[in-house]
């Protein structure tokens, strides 16, 4: 799958969030930010025939925190959503880097090519930013009217990580590794 078809996979169930949160409020944009993740989660296994970590993991909290919110009619649930998230992904590569072990390789490795050091510290800086995310969410929700929150969410947090990503170029290029061309076959005489 192209990253424009990815980008729009992992952005459509935001964007159909903002729009029916825009329409009919907090808990029909709940019920429809399930739903879209839940369709998203399963075009992206369709096409790629892996179950996708991120966005498995992603759609598990917002079927969970959804599921709450709708339930209890309270959208403290799905507001604390994004921290927790946030959260568990810096605790994930902190704990990692702490065992000395680098779970963004795993996740990215079929796409980057990076010496261990270049994998060390892009996995630090990626906590890092996932904590910041966490706290800028906890900010957000509880200074802010719920629609401003959901402006921050679809407006704030995706081109914030865009950003982030692409300031990782460096970094990424510095520690990038070439590839070992295939072995060349040797032809035997006869």
């Amino acid at each position: 799958m192209n990253q424009y078809a990815r980008l729009l996979i992992e952005a459509g169930p935001l964007a159909a969030f903002f729009i029916a949160n825009s329409q009919a409020g907090i808990m029909i944009g709940t019920a429809v930010f399930m739903v879209a993740t839940s369709i998203s989660v399963l075009i992206s296994w369709r096409f790629e025939r892996k179950v996708p970590v991120m966005p498995v993991v992603g759609a598990g909290f917002v079927l969970l925190f959804g599921g709450l919110t709708l339930w209890l009619q309270d959208d403290l649930f799905i507001k604390i959503k994004p921290t927790l998230v946030n959260l568990l992904f810096a605790a994930v590569l902190f704990t990692a880097h702490l065992t000395r072990r680098n779970v963004l390789k795993h996740v990215l490795g079929s796409v980057l090519n990076l010496s261990d050091a270049g994998w060390r510290t892009l996995a630090i800086r990626w906590a890092w930013f996932f904590l910041l995310l966490a706290a800028l969410n906890e900010v957000v929700w509880r200074t802010m009217t719920t629609d401003a929150w959901v402006n921050f969410k679809v407006f704030g947090i995706m081109p914030l990580t865009l950003l982030f990503s692409a300031l990782q170029a460096p970094l990424i290029l510095r520690h990038q590794v070439p590839e070992e061309p295939p072995a060349e076959k040797s032809s035997s005489a006869s």
